[in-house]
């Protein structure tokens, strides 16, 4: 399985993003579809996860602001995020996570302006 994350880019504060993380390969079962973030000097930090029973969980500094969803015809989770504020610049990953692997993109990078 490969994860393809793409959707980063430079917004101002108070705008929107979306990301997406297209996974590509066969898995089946319960899995496990997350983004993470990592901002410069800090350890990547969990944003938000999203089961394939449809549980969600978000980090307290996402909740309100960022929302996890899924396509399962693309077979693609995205992150939409608004109200964007500085500290949420970072590199944002997406993982998967079966009973048997985890799976990490190659990071999309989100720069928050003032």
């Amino acid at each position: 399985v490969q994860l393809q994350a793409s959707g980063g880019g430079l917004v101002q504060a108070g705008g929107s993003l979306r990301l997406s993380c297209a996974a590509s390969g066969t898995f089946s079962g319960f899995n496990i579809r997350a983004w993470y973030r990592q901002a410069p000097g800090t350890q990547r930090e969990l944003v938000a996860t999203l089961t394939s029973t449809g549980n969600t969980n978000y980090a307290d500094s996402a909740k309100g602001r960022f929302t996890i969803s899924r396509d399962n015809a693309k077979n693609t989770v995205n992150l939409q995020m608004n109200s964007l504020k500085e500290e949420d610049t970072a590199v944002y990953y997406c993982k998967l996570t079966t009973p048997r692997e985890e799976y990490w993109g190659q990071g999309t990078l989100v720069t928050v302006s003032s």
